[in-house]
């Protein structure tokens, strides 16, 4: 039975990481037209860097994600601890609509949104794909830390307030660092979804602001380069880097 658990693990992580294995390999092909292995080279690397469109559009993906991210943290953790600490009338309406969203398709988000911009006569651009990116994330931001806050024992918070302390007191020193590592989880989560987005930054951007998923998937309809292999690469290891630290960070908290 260990054998076979053993083989059943090995053959989910070939069946995961396989692909972006081959992937990265062929980043180093030094062929350019075909799949055949003809040596190593760092070409790639070096004309990806030199690629001015393609490195914006790598850096505007970043910048929308980071803001994306950051203001879904935001909102996300305000509308959780208001979801967990009052009852209101809509309380159990908006709970239902963060799952709405989550389980929405993301093409029926990104149709509506685009809907709403233009009745608001709304240029499409860097705002509007925030705002879009931002509806798309806070609702894994508010349910993940909603299911920290739900484990959090009241009475700490009753105790610091018979100790003196005021909201702001009780939200920075007790609150806040309880729940940071779900407010960690749900940055990394929305920076991952925003910077992956292809279908609702399609809708919602303008031709003057294009981001990395849109100017891979136009350069992948014509064949697919190895520049974009190497670019895919670069992301992989940030990935993996901003995993490393983060799992590490949350360590040295618990």
């Amino acid at each position: 039975m260990r054998k076979l658990r053993i083989l059943y693990v090995t053959l989910v992580f070939v069946f995961l990481y396989l692909p972006l294995g081959v992937m990265v390999a062929y980043s180093f092909n030094s062929s350019r037209f075909s799949m055949a292995w003809k040596g190593l080279t760092l070409d790639w690397y070096v004309k990806l860097f030199g690629n001015t469109a393609l490195m914006q559009a790598a850096l505007h993906s970043l910048l929308i994600a980071a803001l994306a991210a950051t203001c879904s943290s935001i909102l996300g953790t305000l509308i959780a601890m208001a979801l967990q600490r009052w009852r209101f009338p809509s309380r159990k309406v908006i709970h239902t609509s963060l799952f709405v969203m989550m389980m929405s398709p993301d093409i029926v988000i990104g149709i509506s949104l685009l809907v709403l911009f233009m009745a608001l006569s709304l240029p499409l651009g860097f705002w509007t794909l925030l705002m879009a990116h931002i509806t798309l994330c806070v609702p894994f931001v508010s349910i993940t830390v909603y299911g920290r806050l739900q484990g959090f024992d009241p009475h700490v918070v009753e105790a610091a307030r018979d100790l003196g302390a005021g909201e702001y007191e009780v939200f920075r020193h007790v609150v806040l660092p309880m729940v940071f590592p779900a407010v960690l989880a749900g940055w990394f989560l929305s920076f991952t979804l925003s910077i992956d987005d292809v279908i609702i930054s399609f809708f919602t951007t303008g031709p003057t602001f294009e981001v990395l998923p849109l100017r891979i998937y136009s350069m992948v309809r014509l064949g697919l380069k190895p520049e974009v292999n190497a670019l895919c690469a670069i992301m992989i290891l940030i990935t993996v880097v901003a995993v490393f630290v983060s799992q590490r960070f949350l360590k040295e908290k618990s």
